[in-house]
């Protein structure tokens, strides 16, 4: 017989048996697994707490971004609103229209031609009687209005008696009625008719040759 087996035969043990009394040791090896056992579970309710704090973090940088998202779009709709309203049609310029002086300096022509109406502006009359320069008006003044009256059509714009009392109403045309005086508050005005006004209907105004020259109105004249 070996050492060995010696040994086992001398300390035998029997591991079916099952102790029937618990002494100091039997209690400090369960009260170990107990306490093991509950440490293990402390452990596993710490880590799923963790986890879910981890979770909700997370949850929460997601929302956050989202939540910061939201101000700005509204500040880029703000933007967009104002830029709508800075870019919104503007009102139109005024136009200035510009003529050609061929028309005036016709009629000045016609002037000249009917009532030798630049000879008598341009004359020194100081040396001349009032009688003198009267008579020289009608002969102005009939020429003036021959040409006045065969090229152009005119009406008053206004047809109350001058000196009447007439009343201006809201929004009267400025460039049809010209206000005097006293011009206290908004309209509607009333006032005394000074002047009735005039107002072009119909031009008359022949027409140009091709190489009419309208700065000339008058041409020299040489008696040979």
């Amino acid at each position: 017989m070996t050492y060995l087996e010696s040994l086992m035969t001398t300390f035998a043990v029997d591991l079916t048996l099952r102790p029937t009394t618990f002494d100091l040791w039997h209690v400090c090896l369960a009260g170990t697994v107990v306490t093991l056992m509950a440490v293990l579970i402390l452990l596993l309710l710490v880590m799923l707490l963790t986890r879910s704090r981890y979770k909700k973090a997370a949850d929460a940088k997601t929302i956050e971004p989202m939540l910061a998202v939201e101000p700005v779009v509204k500040i880029i709709e703000k933007i967009v609103e104002v830029e709508k309203i800075v870019q919104a049609p503007m009102p139109e310029p005024v136009i200035l229209k510009e003529y050609t002086p061929d028309a005036a300096l016709q009629v000045l022509g016609l002037l000249q031609k009917e009532a030798r109406f630049i000879d008598f502006i341009k004359e020194d009359i100081t040396a001349y009687s009032d009688t003198d320069i009267g008579a020289a008006a009608r002969v102005v003044h009939e020429g003036c209005n021959k040409t006045i009256n065969e090229h152009f059509s005119l009406a008053p714009i206004r047809n109350e008696q001058e000196g009447s009392n007439i009343t201006v109403p809201v929004g009267f045309d400025a460039a049809a009625i010209r206000l005097t005086g006293n011009i206290v508050g908004a309209a509607p005005f009333s006032g005394t008719l000074v002047h009735k006004g005039w107002q072009v209907t119909e031009v008359r105004l022949p027409k140009l040759t091709q190489g009419y020259n309208p700065n000339i109105v008058a041409a020299a004249e040489i008696e040979l």
